[in-house]
């Protein structure tokens, strides 16, 4: 068997177990030992050997062709989403293993300038998921939206955000799914293998999640969450790529024109302006108050 990590065969095990004899079109003859498709049944579908089939599994075959994981994904019922990161696992393996260097993450001038003009929570997040730089309606959004925060150790070690998020159970499905075609193939790289170490031993959702081995494209959708004093707000969050960053996406929540929850964040705006600017309240205590800016300085790998 060949050294080093064997990701691919990990997710062909892992997707390989949810797949259902009737989504497969296989009869049900018997009592079945394993979960999910037998590896034979796999290979038979996608129309390669068994053994072959088996070396991939067990990491001895690492250069599979486009067509065969084409072939595999199609009998694993696998989206766009899964079909990408598994070729991306496949690449990333046959690759000869590379010296990790530690640098900082920067977070471009021009994002930082764009932070500083909207009116609605935005902020800035590595590949890892950390928060490299937020503006102040952020904050006042979710105290946990700030730089150093990092999202999926909050998820599922921060109480509050089963208050915050009000389908927290399928939101949880989806970070993990989000957080792991983040980080791509990269499985080893050092920040990656510390917050899954980290929240592997500290919660048993994120064990139960993380072994689907999901992925989903990163993108915008809607969601409700609760705000201590706004109540609920039912925003769109969108994550839009940073060109030029080493996975940096930038998370903008927003409501509709003249809906509820966009009168409710102006609000909310105009409380982060207060703070920001307490000269503009001849009435205000003194202000210790954030810069409408923050950017992250730790010195975290980033591959």
């Amino acid at each position: 068997m060949s050294d080093g990590p064997n990701s691919l065969g990990e997710y062909l095990r892992a997707r390989r177990a949810l797949v259902t004899p009737e989504q497969a079109g296989i009869p049900q003859l018997g009592t079945r030992r394993v979960p999910g498709l037998r590896r034979e049944e796999v290979a038979m579908l996608a129309g390669i050997s068994a053994d072959y089939y088996l070396r991939l599994e067990q990491g001895r075959d690492r250069g599979p062709s486009t067509q065969v994981l084409e072939s595999l994904a199609r009998v694993l019922r696998l989206d766009a989403a899964g079909l990408d990161y598994l070729l991306g696992l496949a690449q990333g393996q046959s690759r000869r293993p590379r010296r990790r260097e530690r640098r900082r993450e920067v977070v471009p001038e021009n994002i930082l300038a764009l932070l500083d003009t909207i009116t609605f929570p935005g902020f800035v997040e590595s590949r890892y998921f950390d928060i490299l730089a937020a503006n102040p309606l952020a904050a006042i959004l979710s105290p946990r939206f700030v730089v150093g925060r990092n999202r999926v150790r909050d998820f599922f070690l921060e109480p509050a955000e089963q208050d915050f998020y009000s389908d927290w159970e399928n939101s949880a499905r989806g970070i993990i799914a989000g957080f792991r075609t983040s980080v791509g193939s990269d499985l080893d790289d050092p920040r990656f293998v510390e917050i899954v170490g980290e929240l592997s031993l500290a919660s048993d959702l994120f064990r139960t999640l993380w072994a689907r081995q999901d992925v989903v494209r990163r993108g915008g959708t809607t969601m409700t969450v609760h705000h201590p004093e706004a109540g609920a707000l039912t925003l769109y969050r969108e994550k839009l790529p940073i060109p030029g960053t080493a996975g940096q996406v930038l998370a903008l929540w927003h409501a509709p024109a003249a809906s509820p929850a966009a009168e409710k964040l102006a609000l909310l705006a105009s409380y982060a302006l207060s703070v920001r600017d307490p000269a503009s309240d001849p009435d205000s205590e003194p202000a210790q108050a954030a810069p409408i800016r923050r950017t992250a300085d730790s010195g975290r790998p980033d591959a």
